[in-house]
């Protein structure tokens, strides 16, 4: 069978959203961009603000799940490496040569624990989160196989509700194991503080830290008092990272959706009672939607519905624009209100999407977009890696 001309060529429209060097009027919609400008910015502040503090910065890759954006962290922002979720999420900035990789969550599963231990053979430094003096043997043992080496944190549970150990004794016994195991290494303490992050309020946002801190400090003195030093201490997000890095126990940021920024995490608060994404972090993530019907004097139709965003944090914002408003969806359709009638079909507007990290992992693609034309595509590379 003949195949068509285009068969080995990535089509716009079908394979792609966009060509480089394309206008930005040109992208096939919905789709994923990033203003690159802005998206640098952001990179380059927060590296600035690291560095600056002696901190560490292990970004998330969770929230893009794209090896370019995390080589450009680390680039631009002095990086030290990345933060995934899962061990299938892992193995693809490892694949893609970030040499510096924590799984910052527990791996108890046989397949995926041996999966782990073979990551270090891709020339990346291994870390891993345990909450359970169980998993060490395990760990261990896949480690011995491969003959490689897995590092841990233990993680406390100071405050989330979720994984992690709630007292020092726990943090000692389980530091200890790890010490006493073959191919494993105590790293350190994983204490990041996720149902804090969204609070509106700066004052609630410390109160929560403060006790966080309260509770790592004391088990880095426990484990020092038998002995035990901890490398890192790894921590904070877009929303507590200033209270992490002056804490004067953590070494290591985890923060994630400053590069890209949301509706939820904008709506918090700076210790000045402002916006974060009005001066501290600029919007640099947009789904890129068109109007498609305006049948209604009032309302307009656009393409960028339930299937193009996640709206577990909220509907998305319009993007530069007080006169029209997005209000609601249903899987292909978005509902925009047009009290003046402003908007017209195959309009093309920015929206701000309320949570990025499950709605970049809707998108195959982002279209970096400069000056109005397409610079660069990206995969979005660990799409779906869930395992």
């Amino acid at each position: 069978m003949n195949q068509p001309a285009h068969f080995d060529e990535r089509e716009v429209g079908y394979d792609i959203p966009a060509a480089i060097g394309m206008d930005e009027s040109e992208i096939q919609t919905p789709c994923l961009i990033l203003d690159l400008d802005a998206l640098e910015r952001n990179i380059r502040k927060m590296g600035d603000y690291a560095k600056a503090h002696g901190m560490r910065h292990r970004v998330h890759g969770k929230m893009h799940k794209s090896v370019d954006v995390a080589k450009l962290q680390e680039k631009l922002g002095g990086a030290n490496g990345v933060c995934c979720q899962k061990v299938s999420e892992a193995e693809v900035f490892a694949r893609g040569g970030i040499k510096d990789i924590l799984v910052s969550n527990q791996v108890r599963d046989p397949v995926k624990i041996d999966r782990l231990a073979r990551l270090p053979k891709l020339g990346a430094r291994t870390i891993v989160c345990v909450d359970d003096i169980d998993n060490v043997a395990d760990l261990s043992a896949a480690a011995l196989k491969h003959g490689t080496e897995l590092e841990v944190l233990v993680e406390i549970d100071c405050g989330a509700g979720r994984c992690g150990v709630a007292t020092t004794p726990a943090v000692i016994e389980i530091a200890k194991a790890v010490e006493d195991a073959r191919n494993l290494k105590f790293t350190g303490i994983q204490a990041y503080q996720g149902a804090m992050q969204h609070l509106d309020s700066y004052a609630a946002r410390k109160e929560k830290l403060d006790t966080a801190i309260a509770m790592v400090k004391d088990a880095v003195e426990g484990l020092k008092a038998e002995g035990i030093a901890c490398e890192l201490v790894s921590g904070g997000g877009t929303g507590s990272y200033y209270f992490e890095s002056n804490s004067g126990v953590y070494n290591e940021l985890q923060c994630g959706s400053y590069a890209f920024m949301d509706a939820d995490y904008g709506r918090i608060l700076d210790k000045d009672g402002k916006r974060i994404d009005q001066g501290e972090w600029e919007n640099a993530l947009f789904i890129l939607t068109s109007v498609m019907s305006h049948a209604k004097a009032d309302t307009a139709i656009c393409d960028a519905g339930l299937k193009a965003q996640s709206i577990d944090s909220g509907l998305p914002f319009i993007f530069g624009r007080n006169d029209v408003e997005y209000l609601k969806c249903s899987d292909e359709h978005g509902v925009i209100g047009d009290p003046d009638g402003v908007l017209k079909v195959n309009d093309k507007l920015r929206l701000v999407p309320g949570h990025c990290d499950p709605t970049c992992n809707i998108h195959d693609w982002y279209v970096g977009v400069r000056g109005g034309k397409v610079e660069t595509l990206w995969p979005v590379s660990a799409r779906g890696k869930a395992y």
